[in-house]
């Protein structure tokens, strides 16, 4: 397994929109282990595929989330529905050091393929329903600061660009 760079905003490749995947390959399957080594030493929650710089559409979420004692992986993700709203505070390993409450729906059903090529649909809430649908912004070249109100972002951008000392 070879960790992979996290990129970190502004990064021009956290704003592209990553491609499906066609097929389950022993590629993948390398690049999902790559992607779980590295969000687990970066102890984030989640990682996108967009996230270490590949326009794929493959997300991780850490075993933690799961109850399952084993990290997910999601090939091309997409939410199918969703319900009821809550406003938690989010991070992101892309945004280093920035927090913010972000309002999202509390329950989700995400349809995606596997690692052995078989479609399955999940239906979680809470954190596991908020990682899943902060990682699938991530595939649309969404960040959880653009769910933010326009002062806030505002505020971001003035703290998150100030050069550092």
């Amino acid at each position: 397994m070879a960790l992979k760079e996290i990129r970190i905003y502004p990064d021009p490749v956290l704003r592209k929109t990553a491609v499906r995947i066609d097929c389950v390959s022993d590629e993948i399957v390398r690049l999902s282990q790559d992607m779980i080594e590295t969000m687990c030493l970066a102890s984030g929650a989640g990682l996108a595929a967009t996230q270490v710089g590949i326009g794929l559409r493959l997300i991780v979420i850490d075993e933690h989330m799961t109850g399952d004692k084993k990290p997910i992986v999601l090939i091309n993700p997409e939410v199918l529905l969703s319900e009821a709203e809550e406003t938690v505070e989010e991070g992101c390993l892309s945004v280093p050091k920035f927090f913010e409450f972000v309002k999202r729906p509390k329950r989700v059903r995400v349809r995606a393929v596997d690692l052995r090529d078989e479609v399955i649909e999940i239906d979680c809430e809470d954190q596991l329903a908020r990682a899943l649908q902060h990682e699938i912004d991530h595939l649309n070249g969404i960040l959880f600061i653009d769910h933010l109100s326009p002062l806030k972002r505002e505020f971001f951008k003035k703290k998150f660009m100030r050069p550092k000392r």
